[in-house]
């Protein structure tokens, strides 16, 4: 009979989220526990494309170089059109050949790796880090306490207990942890059933030899999408189905099927071959809380949204690289435990906003007859990407803060509660480099260098100053030549000072940040905790 496991962090589910997740507990310095009731990662390619933010994050992973090749090359172009059928007319185009520039936004480009290449890479670099991953393993039950959650847990070799501080719930859109505990949804709830057909046919010509192409069909007779994958020759086609009148993807037959892809490809006589079909759901769902307790939900079990625009497995993994830190910080005892309610005041406000712009995306690409005009306005996507904004949860907020959830990259701040602004270094390095292990402090001064030192050493927190030269940098965070800017782990902006200031407020805002009690007294003296790095 197996004996009852403890670990710091137990993971349900080895997709996008709850492998991110792990990968980033491991770089805090937690090694997870992932349990995935599936036999392994998905075959499914599906959630194609890693967006700017989520590069940002995988580069601090260190993972983004092989995430951009296991995708395809951007330079030679990613059409997303409009159109009757792939080799018909086009209606509308929305992305034409090649991705925007947002060079003076961030340092790192956007990938199009499926989740289907994407999950393996950050499940090994969790393995890496220290995290377990078991496959095949259900949870039957979770029972929770002031203590920490219990969790039992079934494989081929029979059921045992698995103790937990903490859990995250990364179960997907059913999400039985979720049901389980209560937590209900809001939304526009089910959105309809597709069939998803994997088939080989050539069609290079076609798509012009292009290694990517989305097309949203209107008016097809033979279904709705059609898309590329990571392999040349397969590619997936989806079409609407009910299975309230019995309907099921496994009732179609080749032939059948065979019909429908020549009519989303618009070519009578095409040579097809079926590989695969399965059924998902669409819907637009968020949970009303993503914190129950020692449960944490994210990606598809937190939200769930239709896939139109490509941010659902973006925010799947974002999700995990926001709590992971969190939860070290709790576990190390560098931050009290009310940081983790951080978690909902932060991402869910997020989670409402990328499931409203996917369902708008959804009425203007494939769905024009539900538009009834209640469908969220469209924002521009760097401001969704980079532009978001948290003035409320883990920050030390300015009192003339507005609480608005988006600004202009292009245009920063450098309030608390906004992305830290992309500028450079010495020697061509981005300031995206110094952050993602702790907290750093950005300044020019030497009496803010030698302060953050004081800090980290008194309050036994992970905190390092970098010191800068006077630049225009001062102007993207909004301080002066005397000022610092604090930047969390997740390179959010947690406060900052525009002036001169002491010691004692740099760690009374650490400790509002990280919900400490213990008011930051810093002694007057004493080594210090950190190194002060230059760039």
């Amino acid at each position: 009979m197996r004996t009852e496991e403890s670990v710091p962090v137990l993971v349900v589910g080895a997709g996008l989220a709850g492998a991110s997740a792990a990968m980033f507990l491991g770089l805090h310095g937690i090694p997870a526990l992932v349990v995935e009731r599936h036999p392994a990662t998905s075959n499914q390619p599906k959630a194609r494309g890693q967006s700017w933010h989520t590069m940002e994050a995988l580069r601090i992973a260190g993972v983004a170089e092989r995430v951009s090749e296991a995708g395809y090359d951007l330079s030679v172009g990613m059409p997303i059109v409009i159109a009757e059928s792939v080799a018909g007319r086009t209606l509308h185009e929305i992305v034409g050949e090649q991705p925007p520039d947002w060079s003076h936004l961030t340092p790192v480009t956007m990938a199009m790796a499926s989740q289907e290449k994407v999950e393996p890479i950050l499940l090994d670099r969790a393995r890496e880090l220290g995290t377990q991953v078991r496959f095949g393993t259900e949870v039957l039950r979770l029972d929770q306490d002031g203590d920490g959650v219990r969790a039992r847990v079934r494989d081929s070799s029979g059921e045992y207990t698995v103790a937990a501080q903490y859990v995250v719930a990364a179960d997907g859109w059913r999400s039985p942890i979720r049901q389980a505990l209560g937590v209900g949804t809001h939304g526009r709830g089910a959105l309809g059933h597709s069939v998803m057909v994997q088939f080989r046919a050539e069609l290079d010509e076609l798509v012009q030899g292009r290694d990517f192409a989305l097309f949203y069909l209107q008016g097809n007779p033979g279904g709705n999408v059609f898309v590329s994958t990571d392999e040349p020759g397969r590619w997936v086609m989806g079409f609407d189905y009910d299975p309230d009148t019995g309907d099921r993807p496994e009732s179609y037959t080749d032939a059948e099927l065979v019909d429908r892809v020549r009519a989303v490809v618009g070519v009578d006589d095409l040579d097809v071959t079926i590989v695969d079909r399965v059924g998902t759901g669409l819907a637009h769902r968020v949970a009303d809380t993503f914190t129950a307790g020692r449960v944490h939900l994210v990606g598809d079990a937190a939200h769930t949204m239709p896939p139109h625009g490509g941010q659902g497995g973006n925010t799947a993994v974002m999700d995990g690289f926001y709590l992971a830190w969190k939860l070290a910080a709790v576990l190390q005892g560098w931050a009290g435990p009310g940081l983790l309610d951080s978690h909902d005041t932060e991402r869910r406000p997020y989670g409402d906003l990328i499931a409203g712009q996917q369902y708008a995306n959804m009425i203007v690409r494939s769905a024009p007859d539900k538009a009834d005009g209640t469908e969220d306005p469209l924002v521009p996507p760097e401001q969704q990407l980079l532009g978001y904004r948290c003035p409320g949860g883990a920050i030390a907020a300015e009192p003339a803060d507005d609480g608005g959830l988006l600004e202009d990259p292009a245009q920063p701040t450098g309030r608390p509660g906004s992305h830290a602004p992309h500028v450079w270094l010495r020697d061509g390095v981005p300031a995206l480099d110094v952050f993602g292990r702790g907290f750093v402090l950005l300044t020019a001064s030497p009496a803010w260098a030698e302060a953050a030192e004081r800090v980290a050493d008194d309050l036994a927190v992970p905190l390092r100053a970098q010191l800068l030269d006077e630049g225009e940098w001062l102007t993207a965070y909004g301080i002066g030549a005397a000022g610092a800017s604090l930047v969390r782990p997740d390179r959010f902006i947690a406060w900052r000072a525009t002036g001169v200031g002491s010691a004692a407020e740099l760690s009374a805002a650490l400790c509002t940040v990280l919900s400490r009690d213990d008011g930051g007294s810093v002694r007057s003296s004493g080594p210090g905790g950190t190194r002060t790095h230059t760039g």
